[in-house]
């Protein structure tokens, strides 16, 4: 659970476990280049309101970057997503997210790096 004051946020992590939590506050230590690229970006939104969280705990997923508002999942993807088996994982995850009112939009290392 996050907690922000007194209020526990509990929706926008849709029963993510302590053990998800720790593993997110692990990766948010190491970005990678392109996750650290968009970040940054990502942040300019803040003042209009949307609010994107990084590596994001949600039910049994980390989100690379998550926005409540939009109700949005932002992946960024590297070269390990180019096999078959990580397309499958992928698409599951995505379909599992749907589930819940997500959606998700995925962008290569490359598209962020060069193509802000």
């Amino acid at each position: 659970m996050a907690y922000l004051g007194k209020t526990i946020e509990k929706e926008m992590h849709f029963g993510a476990k302590a053990r998800i939590f720790k593993f997110a506050q692990e990766m948010r230590k190491n970005p990678t280049e392109s996750e650290y690229v968009l970040w940054k970006n990502l942040k300019k939104f803040r003042a209009e309101g949307y609010i994107f969280r990084r590596q994001h705990p949600i039910d049994i997923f980390i989100a690379d970057f998550y926005c409540h508002k939009l109700r949005l999942v932002i992946e960024v993807d590297g070269e390990i997503h180019n096999n078959e088996q990580s397309l499958e994982h992928d698409e599951g995850r995505t379909g599992e997210l749907e589930k819940l009112g997500i959606k998700t939009i995925r962008f290569t290392n490359e598209q962020v790096l060069k193509n802000m």
